[in-house]
C-alpha cells in the first residue's frame, strides 16, 4: 500500500511527464541489494508520452519498464523500494527521502509543481527506437565508477567533454553493429586501453542495450591502470570484461576477433595495434590515433618541400599523411576504410577516427602499391607504419 508521501511523489512525477518538464528521475538507495540504482526518462511512442524506468543491477544487466504518466499506482510501485528519488526538471528539482526509521518527506515540492504547471516550452524527447544509437544520460553505473558522474547521475562539469566523447563513440559502435555477427558471443579487444572509458561504454552498450553476450579484453602496459579497471569491472558485475597488463603481442589470442577498438594509442602504438588487428583478421577496427611522430622524424622526399620548409605545416602534413597511409594499408588488406570525426573538435584536437570494415583478404598488388608508397615517402627505413 502506497503512503501519502509516495502518492505525492507519484503525482509530481506524473505532472512533470505530462507537461514534458521532466529531464530525468534518479532512484537510489534501493531495498533490493541487487539493484544499484535506477533512472527514469521520457520517450514518445505513437504520440503518447511514456516514462521508462531503467534499473541497473549488480550483475551488469538492466531491466526496462514503460509506464504511462496517468498510471499513478504503477508510479508508486516503481518508487516504493527506493529511499531517495531525485526529480530533475527544466529549471526546478524535487527530492523524496525516506529515513531508516521510515519517516518520509518531499523537498522542493511547491517550487517543482509551480514550475511544471507553468512550463511553456516542451523538452524534446526522442521516439522509442531501440535500433538508434544509445545515448547515455549520466545515470549508467560505469560513469559513476569512472568518476564521470555522481551517484545521482549528474555529469561533473570537468567531465562534460569526456561524457560527450563517450556518447559519440557509442554512436560509432551503433553504426558498425550491423557488420558484427548477429548472434552468438561477441569477442572484442581494446588495445592500449588506458583507463578504459570506452571499454566500459562499449561493454555496457552491447550487453545492456543490445542484450548481447560479450567477451571483451582490455590490454595495456600500465599495471596500476589495469588493476583499477579490473576492480571497476568487478564492482560493476561486468563478468565478460577483463583486463591484462602486458604487451599486446604477448597476449594469447585464441578466439576469433570481431571488433578491435583503440583510443589515442600514441604514435607507433597505433601502428602496432593495426598490425595486430590485421593479423587477427578483425571484422571491424575503430582507432583514434595520437601524436603521429614517426613519419615527421623520417619523411624523406622533396615532393613536399614547399610545405615541409615550414615546421608547423610539416607537422600538420605528416599527421594527415600518417593517417592516410594507415587507411591505405588497411585497404590493401581487404578493409573498407574511412576517416571520421570522433567528436566535437572543441572537446579534443585528437579528433580523427579511423574506421575499417573487413570485406576480403586484399590483394598482392594492393600490398605492393602500399609498400611503394611508403618507400616514396621514407625510403628503405624500417618503420612501424610500413607494417
Amino acid at each position: 500500500m502506497a503512503t501519502e508521501t509516495q502518492k505525492k511523489l507519484a503525482a509530481l512525477l506524473s505532472l512533470a511527464a505530462k507537461k514534458r518538464f521532466l529531464k530525468k528521475a534518479v532512484f537510489s538507495k534501493c531495498a533490493d541489494k541487487e539493484v544499484i540504482r535506477a533512472a527514469a526518462t521520457l520517450f514518445e511512442r505513437g504520440g503518447e508520452v511514456y516514462i521508462q524506468l531503467e534499473t541497473f543491477k549488480t550483475d551488469g544487466k538492466a531491466l526496462h519498464k514503460n509506464i504511462l504518466p496517468s498510471d499513478t499506482d504503477a508510479l508508486c510501485a516503481m518508487a516504493e523500494p527506493f529511499a531517495q528519488i531525485n526529480l530533475i526538471g527544466d529549471g526546478a528539482d524535487a527530492e523524496y527521502r525516506r529515513s531508516k526509521s521510515g519517516s518520509e518527506t518531499v523537498l522542493g515540492e511547491k517550487k517543482f509543481t509551480a514550475a511544471a504547471e507553468n512550463y511553456g516550452k516542451k523538452i524534446e524527447i526522442k521516439a522509442h527506437n531501440r535500433a538508434k544509437a544509445y545515448a547515455f544520460d549520466g545515470s549508467e553505473p560505469f560513469l559513476y565508477e569512472l568518476g564521470v558522474a555522481d551517484k545521482n547521475g549528474r555529469v561533473f562539469d570537468k567531465k562534460q567533454a569526456k561524457f560527450r566523447q563517450i556518447n559519440r563513440f557509442t554512436e560509432h559502435i551503433a553504426e558498425i553493429y550491423k557488420h558484427l555477427p548477429s548472434d552468438g558471443e561477441l569477442n572484442i579487444l581494446d588495445l592500449c586501453c588506458g583507463k578504459s572509458y570506452l571499454s566500459f561504454a562499449v561493454y555496457h552498450y552491447l550487453t545492456v542495450t543490445m542484450g548481447r553476450k560479450v567477451n571483451m579484453v582490455g590490454i595495456d602496459l600500465k599495471k596500476d591502470v589495469i588493476e583499477f579497471c579490473s576492480r571497476t569491472a568487478e564492482n560493476l558485475g561486468y563478468t565478460g570484461l577483463h583486463f591484462y597488463d602486458c604487451n599486446i603481442d604477448d597476449y594469447p589470442y585464441t578466439m576469433p576477433v570481431h571488433l578491435v577498438v583503440s583510443l589515442h594509442a600514441c604514435d607507433i602504438a597505433t601502428d602496432i595495434v593495426l598490425t595486430k588487428a590485421i593479423e587477427l583478421g578483425a571484422k571491424v577496427i575503430l582507432s583514434t590515433p595520437c601524436c603521429q611522430k614517426e613519419l615527421l622524424q623520417n619523411l624523406d622526399t622533396d615532393a613536399f618541400a614547399f610545405v615541409t620548409k615550414y615546421p608547423m605545416l610539416k607537422k600538420k602534413l605528416c599527421d594527415a599523411l600518417t593517417d592516410a597511409m594507415r587507411l591505405e594499408r588497411l585497404a590493401a588488406y581487404g578493409y573498407d576504410v574511412t576517416a571520421l570525426e570522433l567528436t566535437d573538435p572543441d572537446d579534443t584536437p585528437k579528433n580523427i577516427l579511423l574506421r575499417a570494415v573487413k570485406k576480403g583478404d586484399g590483394s598482392t598488388s594492393a600490398k605492393a602499391e602500399y609498400t611503394a608508397l611508403c618507400e616514396s615517402l621514407v625510403g628503405e627505413k624500417k618503420l612501424y607504419i610500413k607494417g
